[in-house]
């Protein structure tokens, strides 16, 4: 991961990158996304777990990562008998993609309220006179 925006505009990125960059999403979230975006049915937290070959829990905490940060969406299927699970798909993508400009824009209003502040604030001290040295 990138430590400065500079870092991040000399990387090759690719869309995934995304997830990481403006969500702060790792790998395995990364991996878990794709699964869920390539297949054509919803799928359940085992279905997730097998296809990234990880254990159940840490498939789950992915999925929860990816749920909370809008790009899959939880249904609830119930059984006829009683009971239910859940199964998880995809975002719609122009939604997502609307969702990051939104904060794509927020992010650079914010950065230009700070630069406008940092030049505020050094611009007097550049026109002060310099200290006299006797």
């Amino acid at each position: 991961m990138a430590d400065s925006m500079a870092e991040y505009l000399q990387k090759d990125m690719e869309c995934e990158g995304l997830l990481e960059c403006i969500h702060g999403l790792k790998d395995l979230d990364r991996q878990c996304f794709e699964v869920l975006t390539e297949s054509t049915e919803p799928l359940t937290i085992d279905e997730v777990a097998a296809a990234v070959d990880r254990e159940r829990s840490t498939a789950y905490r992915s999925v929860q990562r990816l749920l909370q940060a809008g790009f899959i969406q939880k249904d609830q299927v119930n059984y006829e008998q009683g009971g239910y699970y859940h199964v998880y798909r995809p975002t719609d993508p122009d939604e997502l993609a609307d969702d990051m400009q939104r904060m794509l824009n927020d992010w650079y209003a914010k950065m230009g309220q700070l630069i406008q502040e940092f030049r505020g604030k050094y611009e007097t001290r550049s026109e002060q006179p310099a200290p006299v040295k006797n």
